[in-house]
């Protein structure tokens, strides 16, 4: 029973470690595009501000905005999701968790990748939202992202690829599938009235979309193209080889499940697995004509219950142990009535000094016994 706890507890901070590191790199570059995006856009007012970040917030999951902030300007978007000690998905608190994770497992990972998540975590200290904005919030967005993908790169290049590297894996690609569907579920609406828009704000837009999801410049080796809404969507949901699209991440995430558990491509171990593999299969033959008879904002709703349902089985198979059942301890009686249902003792003969000598040496001897 220990080394099951503990093997849940190790299992459960690598996991949730690559998780989080893998979300602050999410959320810095995408306030970074959308910093980008406002500098190609005319200039707006309080109400175009307010439609330009309110996807942001919908994409990182920040429901508790509203809250502390009366509208969503680019400075209380930007304070918000980068160093608010109150919105637990601030690139403040996650790096800070990453490195309290990373701590708990310090014997499992390498020293290498400690003292560099440890760096990151120290480099923000004392920071505020002034002083970003005085020595570039780009140079501070690029320096989150540089220290994910340096992360990333130590872990796969100094830690043996065990059981220990696949939890990571599995953290990691489950965190960047859902940030996906996340980031094209808060877009719907340009999907849906992008033949409404101008073509220059249409195109500046998807082009927004494509580089949240590092993918801008893959998209154009791909199709050699225009940037074009239905492309985008295909390229970020069904591509097979672009690391950041949905299916090529869930098909990473069951491979790293199933190699946890031993089990075989046609089968499945437990219900992490059979939930993943079965969101594997509908996504390899899935097409852009299914997504869009379904409608984009549904299909990534339920593409979005479909991972949490797989975070949820990982979590009851692998990082949730249940405490052990202990005895109930017997009722305590007061000394009068214990005294009362204690049985009457008998006179017992007196034993010699060698008897007692030997009754001493036998007692003794089975304690040692014992305890040995």
């Amino acid at each position: 029973m220990p080394t099951t706890i503990m093997l849940s507890r190790v299992a459960d901070s690598l996991y949730w470690m690559s998780r989080y590191v893998e979300r602050a790199e999410n959320i810095a570059r995408i306030l970074d595009v959308n910093l980008q995006l406002m500098l190609d856009m005319p200039k707006l007012d309080a109400a175009g501000q307010e439609a330009l970040w309110l996807p942001v917030l919908r994409s990182t999951g920040d429901g508790d905005f509203e809250q502390h902030h009366k509208l969503a300007t680019s400075e209380a978007v930007i304070e918000f999701l980068t160093l608010s000690p109150k919105n637990p998905n601030s690139i403040l608190n996650c790096l800070t968790n990453a490195r309290e994770n990373a701590r708990h497992v310090r014997e499992q990972i390498s020293l290498e990748m400690w003292e560099e998540i440890n760096r990151t975590y120290l480099s923000l200290k004392g920071l505020t939202a002034k002083k970003i904005a005085r020595s570039g919030a780009y140079d501070f967005y690029n320096q989150i992202k540089n220290a994910s993908a340096l992360f990333q790169g130590i872990t796969d290049g100094t830690m043996t690829h065990g059981e220990d590297w696949d939890f990571i894996q599995v953290g990691k690609y489950l965190e960047r599938a859902d940030m996906t569907t996340r980031i094209l579920d808060a877009h719907d609406e340009i999907f849906i009235n992008t033949p409404a828009k101008s073509q220059t704000s249409g195109t500046l837009q998807w082009s927004a979309i494509l580089r949240s999801c590092s993918a801008h410049d893959a998209y154009r080796k791909f199709y050699v193209a225009q940037v074009d809404p239905d492309k985008v969507v295909e390229f970020l949901i069904l591509n097979e080889f672009f690391p950041r699209s949905i299916r090529s991440c869930v098909q990473a995430m069951d491979d790293a499940l199933r190699r946890v558990s031993g089990g075989r491509d046609a089968a499945y171990k437990n219900q992490a697995e059979k939930l993943a593999g079965r969101l594997v299969a509908e996504l390899n033959f899935s097409a852009l004509e299914d997504i869009k008879t379904v409608g984009m904002h549904r299909y990534m709703d339920e593409t979005q219950v479909k991972l949490n349902g797989i975070g949820e089985a990982i979590y009851k198979t692998y990082l949730f142990c249940p405490p052990a059942e202990l005895p109930e301890p017997e009722p305590v009686l007061p000394s009068d009535q214990a005294a009362t249902l204690a049985p009457p003792k008998k006179d017992t003969p007196a034993m010699s000094q060698e008897q007692a000598s030997m009754g001493q040496t036998q007692t003794l001897g089975t304690m040692t016994q014992k305890q040995g």
